[in-house]
This record gives C-alpha cells, sequence and structure tokens, in this order.
C-alpha cells in the first residue's frame, strides 16, 4: 500500500508514497500530480539535489501572510503522532510524516522531491545567485477539499521567521513538475499546537512566471 525509497540527497531522504489514496484522490483533474508521483520512484534526477540552493534555507525578505488557525487537524494528528510512533522513529519528524501516511485519510506522500530550475522563473539567477536548480523535500502533501496543500512540519511554528517562503517555493515548484497552476495550491506549516496557512501567489515575491 504504501511504496517508499531511499534517497541520498546530500543525507537520507525516505519518500513514501501511499499508493491507494493517491489514485483515488487524484483521480479528477490532478492525475498530472499523480503521475509526478510514481514517475519519482524511477526517474528522479538526483544529480540536482547534491549541490546548488535548497528551499529550506531560503530567507528571502517575503511578508508572512500566513493565517494561524486554531485546533487544525494536522496539530492533533501531530499530537497523536509523537507517542504512538515512540517505539518506531527516533525523530519527530519521521514520527510525525509516516503517522500521517498511514493514519490520515488526506495524506497521500511525504519527503516528495521537488525542483525548479533557472528558465522556469524570470530573475533566477538574480534570487538564487547561481543557474543550479533549487531543490527540496516537501514533509507532508495532502489533498484537501480538491486542493494540493503543501505541508511543513515545524517542532517551533511559532517561533519560525522563513517557514512561509520555503513552503512558497514547494508550491511554485510542484507546480511547475506537474503543470497544475498555482490556484489548485494551498501551504501550512504546524506543530502539535499551532497551525499557519496561506495561498501561494509568485506575486509575493515579485516575480512572474515565463
Amino acid at each position: 500500500m504504501i511504496k517508499h525509497l531511499s534517497m541520498k540527497h546530500g543525507w537520507f531522504y525516505y519518500y513514501r508514497v501511499h499508493l491507494a489514496k493517491s489514485n483515488e484522490l487524484l483521480s479528477n483533474g490532478l492525475s498530472s500530480l499523480n503521475d509526478y508521483l510514481q514517475d519519482m520512484f524511477e526517474n528522479c534526477p538526483h544529480e540536482y539535489f547534491v549541490e546548488g540552493p535548497r528551499s529550506s534555507s531560503l530567507t528571502f525578505p517575503i511578508e508572512n501572510k500566513s493565517i494561524l488557525v486554531e485546533n487544525h487537524e494536522t496539530c492533533k494528528l501531530t499530537e497523536k503522532a509523537i507517542p504512538a510512533m515512540e517505539n518506531r522513529y527516533k525523530s519527530a519528524h519521521s514520527k510525525v510524516e509516516v503517522f500521517m501516511l498511514e493514519r490520515d485519510d488526506n495524506t497521500i506522500a511525504v519527503e516528495v522531491p521537488i525542483w525548479l530550475k533557472a528558465d522556469e522563473i524570470k530573475n533566477y539567477s538574480f534570487l538564487f545567485d547561481t543557474n543550479l536548480p533549487l531543490t527540496g523535500h516537501i514533509d507532508i502533501l495532502r489533498i484537501e477539499d480538491g486542493k494540493i496543500w503543501i505541508w511543513d512540519y515545524k517542532p517551533k511554528a511559532k517561533k519560525e521567521k522563513h517557514a512561509h517562503v520555503q513552503t512558497l517555493f514547494y508550491a511554485i515548484m510542484l507546480s511547475k513538475r506537474t503543470n497544475i497552476d498555482l490556484d489548485n495550491f494551498m501551504c501550512g506549516y504546524f506543530d502539535d499546537k499551532d497551525c499557519y496557512v496561506f495561498k501561494p501567489d509568485i506575486s509575493m515575491i515579485n516575480i512572474s512566471s515565463q
């Protein structure tokens, strides 16, 4: 039911897809995302992830339009995940990711590899000071009310200053990889107490898609 692959991208990432849920939730208008998730098991360009900028390190001065959502289900799932997975994984990230993949009806994949090439947005070399691909791994991918949700688990979400930048670029990258319009995406980051969400828009970084 869950297909997985270990990827050595600087350090090891454990890419996992819940096949039944991805087939079911991506059958109406989002099939290119399902195709992408399947393709990454065989055709991920691993060389892109060896060098170049990483989205998790971005600190652009972008206005944070995230909204705090109280009692969000991601927080409730995290609260359950930590003790439930105590004997299976050491890291909190693994506990939350695998718990949600196994037990949350909306989670379809974790640690999803993504990238953005220099010719895919304007001013790329200015933004990143290189033409090497920007890369990243989406912690948790969910489908909620027909939208693709990019989620990042942050153990101290309330103190995060750049999580919105990271997840914004995750959405841009996955939009480019799947040819699904950015209007179909939402972003968020969370821990067991706080959850922040926003609608990604490329105008937030004052660049235009080509």
